[in-house]
Order: structure tokens, then sequence, then C-alpha cells
């Protein structure tokens, strides 16, 4: 079992990053010259304001008064300059949104997990071109663009990271420390000759990260006062800040400003995803270089924003998050960042039309290096007569087209040597898609050849040695022939030699190699193909038809129910019909009732608002009362049901009792606490870890009878996912847990009239730490409806709970029982924790259903992994990087989910098969128990 396990992990490991590979891998390439426009720039220095988390929609539109929230900026906009909508990618998360906007490109999705504080790739930014920088703001952002500052002349200024509080009185204070320290700055340097004659300088950069508005959108929503009102300070700071620097200079208009966001934010507060409400961020530029603003009569644009904010008569420019970059390159004379994808928007500049043809020339002649050098690697790596060269940017093509524009510029035809860079540019940017994709249909046909080899394997094993369709059906090959593996060797040589001489990458050679072994190990099993098709061709046609439709449609509904959650709640309606279409209803109508009822109370939970809800306190409260109910009435069974009541397991109930008492009053204290801006008090922060680490020890008191083990598991669970609910959510795994008991009964009672003899009750039943093999018997056909129950239940844990298939579904306030200063991955680990306690409640339940079916843990498991493959092999192929950036967003996270689901369930087997079979004794004295 232990080399099955090893195996399938290796395997899905695999599979699970080969998308990063395949999909996701970094854009950048080394080795280019540096290229800046040879002209003198409109403006010596630049200051860069970028608000963390503002949206688009409330900066410029206009409050219930029809006053704007900020009206400096809405002047600017009017009278001095020019604005529009930056539009972001995936992930929108700040650490990708600043490097869009100062280096030009876009990093990989898989960049998120390589932390915020350092750089997964090194990358030429803004900031390394200019002679100097100052900056001020969150350390995480800055101390990205000043690692590897050889010149020392990038120099930063930030708050304590424990400064970044979701919970403090007034997140405000973050903005106001960096308006306080830049007007310090300014005072300083009128007393300071140095660092005079150094911000007297050109080609300089004052960059202002602001991070209050982010900070306040996560605690109180996009929609409160607070995210309003710091919308307003930030703008009354910035007018100030425009007033110190002109009078710093004289008024010398040599000062181009630039205000914008790395994202946006959702309604209910997160943001990492494609909705609009991310990807839209505000851009408003003013100063030197940059055009007065043009009043129009009409503009044309897919969205009806204009309208809503009554800026329809002011010319709207929108831009690439990535058009930042060139832009303000431009503006200061720097030269542009190495790695830019970035189109410099011409219509923006208020120069002359020799300097936007120059400027448009040396962005074309940026991004045309990049991809020279990425089709130089690109051949390099490849045989000669395997090369398929990008077609539509031949050498002589580019030649062409550079002489062209250069022709156009000294004859002083700006529009057409413009609009012939535009072209030049969007067919490097091709080029580069297309070089960068070069081995995209080579990687995924062997991740597929991998995929499709190992569900082959996994299903023969099941077959093999655990299923009774082989009894009878000779299984023994003759010795084996040395023709295959030395035929499968050989493949794996020419791979590898191919390969070699291509100079691959190593993860190249895990792809192309691994589905050898796994080809190899099915084929050795020829005999039982044969016989398994043998049996087959015996069985009825139409029955056999029948069985796999059904099973089709099963596994269809799970993929489908990642688009539209409505549809586990019409799988459960389905599930709930079980009991009429079997005996179940003449044997067992009371259980078969319980299983109706709560299979249609849990339909309700994917019809429920996925986000965007506000938080109920009190529905976490009722959850936490219903829990101590049912304890209530558990203890009183137990009592009646055992002549004595032992001591041990009274003070345990009475604990895990004790435990959801406490959970709701610090749920209920930390709200109000919140709500009244008092932080989060530290008594309740103790009480929540402390609940969290006697979770997992809890249950281990307990007996290891079936149901008292089970419950032990529940109470204990709830009691931290409570601490982790923000509103009705907190009942989900309660009404789960009612029906996975139920199930337990109603697989008992499908087994009591059959062929298998269960001489138990349930009531009786005790986990076992190693179950007898001979106590297990062969498979069924029933056993795959049981399987797929298990990935059913499982995809209903996850969506059951509000989640959807995206980054931007999980509320950080959920954690906030345990911590308000912001750590990304501390609360990633709380958020992980809460989405998998309802699956660690399922496989409790699937274990039970082992036990109690007498079924083989290792069989029932390779068919729970096998229907999730099937699953993840259908979303590696809807898997997009093109369209909305929705979509791509999301077709990400569905292939991330499943796979990363049929990885956890390996370890969420190891974890059930703990919690539900060892025991820990409360006074020191281990217990034993015999089945």
């Amino acid at each position: 079992m232990l080399l099955y396990i090893t195996l399938g992990l290796l395997v899905h490991f695999v599979f699970f990053a080969s998308i990063f590979d395949i999909y996701f891998t970094s854009p950048l390439v080394h080795g280019m010259t540096p290229q800046f426009t040879p002209l003198p720039p409109p403006a010596k220095r630049l200051m860069l304001f970028v608000a963390d988390g503002l949206r688009a929609d409330k900066l410029y539109e206009l409050d219930e008064d029809g006053n704007s929230r900020a009206p400096f900026v809405r002047n600017i906009i009017m009278n001095e300059g020019t604005w529009g909508i930056s539009h972001t990618r995936v992930p929108t998360e700040s650490r990708p949104g600043h490097v869009a906007m100062i280096a030009g490109f876009y990093e990989d999705v898989s960049a998120v997990a390589k932390g915020w504080k350092e750089n997964p790739v090194e990358f030429d930014s803004l900031l390394n071109e200019t002679r100097y920088t100052w900056s001020w703001g969150s350390p995480d952002i800055l101390a990205m663009f000043a690692k590897g500052d050889l010149r020392s002349h990038i120099f930063t200024e930030s708050y304590d990271a424990s400064s970044e509080d979701f919970g403090a009185h007034d997140v405000t204070k973050l903005d106001t420390w960096v308006f306080d320290h830049v007007k310090e700055f300014f005072h300083a340097a009128r007393n300071n000759q140095s660092l005079f004659s150094k911000v007297n300088e050109d080609k300089i950069v004052f960059f202002l990260h602001l991070l209050g508005i982010d900070t306040n959108g996560h605690a109180h929503r996009p929609s409160s006062r607070e995210y309003s009102d710091n919308i307003k300070l930030v703008d009354k700071e910035l007018k100030e800040i425009e007033s110190t620097v002109k009078d710093f200079y004289g008024n010398d208009g040599k000062t181009a400003f630039i205000f914008t966001a790395d994202h946006g934010m959702t309604d209910w507060g997160s943001h990492g995803a494609g909705h609009p409400l991310e990807t839209c961020s505000p851009f408003i530029a003013w100063g030197a270089g940059i055009r007065l603003p043009q009043k129009v009569s009409a503009q044309k644009f897919d969205d009806s924003y204009l309208q809503e904010w009554k800026l329809e008569n002011w010319k709207r420019q929108d831009i690439n998050q990535a058009d930042v970059a060139p832009l303000m390159a431009a503006l200061i004379g720097v030269p542009f960042p190495l790695n830019s994808v970035g189109i410099i928007p011409v219509d923006m500049l208020n120069t002359s039309d020799l300097f936007k043809a120059e400027s448009m020339f040396t962005n074309a002649v940026q991004i045309l290096e990049q991809f020279k050098v990425k089709m130089t690697q690109k051949k390099e790596a490849t045989l000669s007569f395997l090369f398929t060269p990008f077609k539509s940017l031949s050498d002589t093509k580019q030649a062409n087209i550079l002489r062209k524009a250069r022709y156009y510029i000294k004859q002083k035809k700006y529009d057409e040597a413009v609009s012939l860079c535009r072209q030049l540019i969007h067919l490097a940017l091709r080029g580069l898609a297309y070089y960068h994709t070069y081995d995209r249909f080579f990687l995924a046909f062997n991740v597929v050849l991998g995929f499709v080899g190992w569900t082959s394997y996994a299903s023969l094993l099941i077959i093999k040695s655990h299923c009774n369709l082989m009894r009878g059906v000779s299984t023994e090959a003759k010795n084996p022939s040395r023709l295959l593996p030395c035929a499968f060797g050989a493949v794996g040589v020419s791979v590898t030699f191919f390969l070699l001489i291509q100079a691959c990458p190593w993860t190249y050679y895990i792809y192309c190699l691994l589905p050898l072994p796994i080809w190899y190990a099915v084929l050795r099993e020829i005999p039982v193909i044969q016989g398994f098709v043998t049996l087959l061709s015996t069985f009825p046609p139409r029955r056999f038809l029948g069985y796999l439709l059904l099973f089709i449609l099963g596994v269809e509904v799970l993929v489908l129910s990642f688009f539209y959650r409505y549809m586990l709640t019409a799988g459960l309606v389905a599930l709930a019909a079980w009991p009429f279409i079997t005996a179940l209803w003449t044997r067992a109508k009371s259980i078969s009732l319980s299983w109706i009822f709560f299979c249609l109370l849990l339909a309700v939970f994917p019809l429920m608002p996925v986000v965007g809800r506000q938080p109920d306190i009190f529905l976490v409260v009722g959850a936490g009362l219903l829990v101590l109910l049912l304890s209530l009435f558990v203890v009183t069974s137990v009592i009646k049901r055992k002549d004595s009541f032992i001591n041990e397991e009274l003070v345990l109930h009475l604990l895990q009792m004790l435990s959801i008492v406490f959970s709701m009053c610090v749920v209920y204290s930390t709200h109000n606490s919140l709500l009244k801006k008092q932080g989060l008090p530290l008594l309740n922060q103790i009480v929540s870890w402390t609940i969290l680490a006697s979770s997992f020890v809890m249950p281990l008191l307990s007996p290891p009878v079936l149901f008292d083990r089970l419950f032990s598991i529940l109470v204990s669970s709830m009691s931290t996912y409570l601490l982790l609910s923000t509103g009705y959510e907190a009942l989900f795994p309660l009404v789960l847990s009612c029906l996975m008991f139920v199930w337990i009964h109603m697989e008992q009672e499908t087994l009591q009239h059959s062929v298998v003899s269960c001489k138990q009750k349930v009531s009786t039943i005790q986990f076992a730490c190693n179950t007898d093999a001979a106590q297990c018997r062969d498979l069924c056909l029933d056993d795959i409806r049981r399987a797929f129950f298990l990935v059913f239940f499982l995809v209903t844990a996850f969506f059951g709970t509000g989640n959807i298939a995206s980054v931007n579904s999980f509320d950080p306030s959920s954690v906030y029982c345990f911590l308000t200063v912001f750590s990304p991955f501390k609360m990633g680990a709380l958020i992980m924790w809460k989405i998998l306690i309802p699956f660690v409640l399922v496989m409790c339940a699937f274990e039970a259903v082992q036990v109690t079916t007498q079924l083989s843990s290792k069989s029932l498991f390779l068919m729970v992994i096998n229907i999730s493959d099937i699953m993840a092999l259908h979303f590696f192929f809807l898997i997009k990087d093109y369209g909305s950036w929705l979509d791509i967003g999301t077709s990400i996270s569905h292939y991330v989910i499943v796979m990363s689901m049929t990885i956890f369930m390996v370890f969420l087997n190891c974890l059930a098969q703990m919690l539900t079979t060892r025991k820990l004794s409360l006074c020191g004295r281990p217990k034993s128990h015999v089945i």
C-alpha cells in the first residue's frame, strides 16, 4: 500500500506542477541592449502614487449626494491631465501589479506562491534605470525593487510590518505615515546640501506606496465608510504633496505626476482573480509632458462607466498596466525596462510629434530585442530540421519595417511612423508568445499520456487484486518476454538523448520519461486486460451501456459543479431518491427518511450566496448552540446506554462542550471589538490558538467505538470551524456530518441482506489500527457507487461552504479571531484549514464506511483517485491563457483545486486514519481495543 501511495503522490505532484511549465512559465529573457528615447525628456522628475487596492469606480463615481470622494483628482481630470482605467491581469495581487507597473511585464501566476518579499526571478525595472529613487510605504513592496541595488541609488523608508493590522482602530495611519514622511523629506532637503543637490538632479523618481485603502477594504469592505474616508484622505494629501513639490522646485514645470493602483477589490473585500472589479484600477497623469484634458461629445466603450461617473465629456484613455512603465521611462528620459512588454500611450503625451515618434520607435526596438533573444534561444535549443520559425516576423520583415519607420520619421510623417511601430510591436509580442509556448503541445501530450497511463494502471490494480470479476480467468502470464523491457528501455534512451541534445530543462525529462514506466507496468498486465475484456463481452450490452452512461453523467455533473454550484443541488436531490430505486425504502424506512431529509437540507447550501455576504455572527452562535444541543443528547444517550459512565469520557465530553462555548464567546466578543475598532483582544487570540491546537488532540482521547469517535471529531472540528466562520457556513459542517452519519447506516443496510455477512451492529463496531486483510471482501459494482459518493461529497465539502473556484472567494475576515496583522502565509494556512475541515469529516466518515462494509481501503481509494483524475483531465484541457482574465483565472483555479483535492486526499486519508484509530489516555493509562 505504501508503494502505491508513494507512486501515486509522485505522479500527481508531477501532473500538478506540469501546468506551470506548460502554461505559466516566466516570460523573461536576458541579454538585450538598453533602449531610450534619443531626445530631451519633458520631465526631470516623476512622482508615482500607488493606492493599493483602490477600485476605479470608487474613485471616479459621485457619492449619494452627488459629490466626488476625490475632488482634487476630479479637478485634475477636468482641468490638468489625462485619465482612464488601467487594466490589470491575473493574479490581481500587490506584487504582480507593482511589477507590471514598474518593470513593464506580467509575472506568471506561480509568482504569488513564491512570496511577496523576494524576487522569483531577476528583472530590470524603471527604478533600476533612474539616477535616484526615493520610496516610502509597505516593507513588502519596497524591498522588492531595492533588492540588488548595486549603485546604492534606491532609498527606501517603510513602517514596521506589524502596522498592517486589519483590526487597528485607524488603518489610514499607514497612508498618513507615508505623506508625513514625504513632507519631512522635502523639508529636510532644504537644510541638507548633499540631499538638496541629489533631488535637483534629473531622471529621479519619488515612489509613494499607499496601503491604507487596501487594508480598509479587507477589513471593512469597499462599500464601507472607512474605505470612502480613506479615499478622501488620500485625495486631500495628494493636493498637499503636489503643492509641497511645486513649492520646493519653484514651479519649474518639470515634475510629472502619476496616480494609479496595483489592483481593485471585490465587493466582499478580496482580490486575486479576474473579476472586473479587481482588474479595473484608476489611472490619472498630469504635469510635465502630460496632455491636458480633451473635451469630447461622444466616446465608444463597452461599459457604462462614463455615464455612471458623469465623465462622458472628458476623454478617457484606457491602458494596460504594463504600459505605465514605458510611459514613465519616456517622461524622464531613462531606458525602457529591458523586459517590458508595455506599449507607450503616446496619445497621453504633451510633446512634439517627433518625440512621440522617436519614443514609439524606441519602444518597438526594445520589444523586438526581446523577440530576437527569445527566437535565438529557442533556435539553439531545437534541432534545425525540427525548428519552425515565427513566419509573420522574419528577419527581412523586421529590417523592412524598421527602415520604413525611420524613413517616415525623417520625412516628418510622424503618424505613419507611430502606426508602423505599433504594428511591429504587436507582431513582436505575438512572436514572443509563439516562442514562449513553443513546446506546449509536446509537453501537454506527454502529460496526458502519463495521466491516461496512470488511470489505466490503477484500474488494472483494482481488477487484478480486489475484484471477483477475475475469478476463473487465468491471469498468470507466461515468462515475461524480454522484448517489452528492451523496447521501453530503447525508447527511454532515445527520449533522453533527444532532450539532451536540445538542452531541455530537467523538468522536461520528468514529463517525457514518467509515462514510460507507467505504460510498461500497464502492458505487463496484458493477461488481465484480455480477461477483463472477455468478461465484459459476456455482460449484457444494454446493462453495460446503462452503467457507463450513468458513470459518465455523474462525472460530468461533478465537472459542471465547478462552473455552476447549483449542479451540486441537483446531484443531492438525485441522491435523495436513492432509497426509492433500491430496497432500502422498504427495509429501513426511518433511515431512508433521514437520508432524504439531510440530502435536501444540504442541497440548500450550494444555492446560498457565494461571496459578498455580510458577517452574521448570530448564525455562527446559532450553529454553536445546535452543536451543544446535539452534545447534550449524545451525553444523555451514552449515560443511558452504559451501566456506569466512565469518568474519562464524561470529562472529555464536558471539555469539548466547553470548547464550543469558548468559541462562541470569542467569535462574539471579537466581532464586537473589531466593530468598535478596538482591535483583536489578546485573550481572544490566546483562546483561539489554544482551541485550534486542542482540536487535534481531543478526538484521540475518545473511545475508538465508531460513532463515539466520529462525534468527538465533529465537536472538536466545529470548535475551530466556528472561530473561522463569519456567517451561514458555520452550519454547513454540522449538516454535512449528520448526512455522513446517515450514510454509514445506509451503507450498512445495503449489505444486511446481501451475500456479505454483517454480524455487528454499527453502534458496536470499533475502528482498528490494523485491519485484517482476510476480513476485506472483493469489490462489486456497488462499490463504484460508494467511490463516486465520496468524490461527490468531497466536491460538496468545498463548494457547499460558499467557496467558488477562485482565489477571491476566500474571505480574510474569517481569520480575525486568530490574527489581524497582515501575514499572508499564516492567514492562508488558517483559511486552508477551514476548507479542509469538511474534507476531514467526509474522509473520517469514509473510513467508517470502509470498516462497516468490510472494504479494502487500497482498492476503494484507487477508485476514488481514478474518478478524480478523470475530472482533472477534463480541466487540463479546459485551461486557458487567453480570453478574459476572469476566464483565465477560473480555468487555472479549476485544475489546481481538483489536483490539490487528489493530492490532499492521500494526506487526508492518513489524517482520517490517525483520527479514527489512534487512542490517547486522558489520565496517562493507554487503552487497548479489540475488534
